[in-house]
């Protein structure tokens, strides 16, 4: 099936009301493919577990010309439709219980992208929060992580703000169709993180489907599902955030809580989280630590460095060959390869992450070997 089928089908069954990810799951274990299950027709969908006579009359009314149109919407607005079997559909979020069948992306996913965090918070939040979702944003831009939010007022425009200050890439996973912006204030940022190259901006919800309270929380299993782990910068007792949080957990993501003040209403959920078993954190190493996995199982050895994979960029690939002399503090290193501080502890951050460097006693690092 070409690639054009491909969307079409998939997008007969998604622009129907009432299919959402779960619906659209039971419709392919049912008959296989999406193109086999838009053939189904009425009177095999109503035998589907869940599929009841409103969801068939709402795929039954999704016409030819409906779907044109949302083709036509996103094209207009340089909109890319990507389906769930497509090579370019985010591989993290594939692996998640309901992953959206279509993701609606402006901008460009990278393979970088694979290597991100997720960091929510609330709204109306207090000039505390709003301070280190912005310090946050810029240590791990610089870190080489691509920042995933909501794109929403306060706690998501400020982390988003400050990857995109520090050089990093930023997703806004929006709770609307790409057909609009919102909130409208933001309309310059996502602009700008578009136009600079340095993120995307995501949805499932079609083109032109408006803003529903109903569309924030699901939204908020994609900022998880697209991240290794989910910071909670501030959060009150009954914060949207603390459902990202719950879903990130049940998707095997990390969980982070940046501690708050315990008189402060804004604060009250992010410390419970700590106090139920969310890793407390102060600075980007409490969350480094914390995802030594990433670059999966591996032993020191100085004496047989591991082979250059393809995977790097020159920075990194400058700091391998560096260390291939052996073991030396970031100083050392940023002295010898004649990088910047700030892009060389960038690297760095990275070829741990990747695996190929572990951090020792002193800010000392040593290539590794499967």
């Amino acid at each position: 099936m070409e690639s054009s089928d491909l969307v079409r089908s998939y997008l007969q069954l998604t622009l129907a009301d009432g299919v959402g990810a779960i619906t659209f799951g039971k419709l392919i274990e049912a008959f296989g493919d999406a193109k086999s299950a838009v053939e189904a027709g009425p009177a095999r969908w109503k035998d589907v577990e869940g599929v009841g006579p409103k969801k068939v009359a709402a795929i039954a009314d999704v016409s030819e010309d409906l779907v044109d149109r949302e083709l036509e919407e996103a094209g207009d607005r340089g909109v890319q439709i990507i389906c769930l079997e497509d090579a370019a559909y985010p591989p993290g979020l594939k692996t998640i219980y309901d992953p959206p069948p279509v993701l609606y992306v402006w901008g460009a996913l990278t393979a970088a992208d694979a290597i991100a965090l997720g960091v929510v918070g609330a709204r109306r939040c207090t000039h505390y929060g709003l301070e280190q979702s912005d310090r946050f944003g810029r240590m791990l831009g610089r870190a080489g992580f691509t920042v995933v939010s909501g794109g929403a007022r306060g706690i998501d425009t400020a982390c988003h703000l400050g990857a995109l200050s520090a050089g990093g890439r930023t997703i806004a996973v929006m709770g609307c169709g790409l057909g609009q912006f919102y909130p409208p204030e933001n309309a310059k940022m996502f602009e700008q993180i578009v136009s600079e190259g340095t993120g995307a901006l995501v949805s499932e919800i079609p083109m032109l489907r408006g803003v529903e309270s109903r569309n924030f929380p699901k939204r908020n299993r994609i900022i998880s599902g697209l991240s290794l782990g989910v910071l909670i910068v501030e959060a009150a007792r009954k914060s949207g955030s603390l459902i990202t949080a719950r879903q990130a957990a049940e998707q095997g993501r990390e969980v982070f809580a940046l501690p708050g003040r315990v008189d402060s209403p804004m604060s009250h959920g992010s410390n419970a989280l700590i106090r139920d078993g969310a890793i407390l954190v102060q600075d980007l190493d409490d969350i480094l630590e914390h995802l030594g996995h990433v670059g999966g199982p591996m032993s020191v050895e100085e004496d047989t460095p591991p082979v250059m994979p393809d995977n790097l960029d020159a920075n990194e690939k400058l700091i391998v060959e560096t260390l291939r002399q052996g073991s030396m503090s970031l100083d050392e290193i940023t002295q010898r390869t004649d990088l910047n501080a700030g892009v060389a502890a960038g690297a760095m951050t990275m070829l741990v992450l990747k695996g190929l460097v572990a951090q020792k006693p002193g800010n000392v690092f040593v290539l590794k070997r499967r």
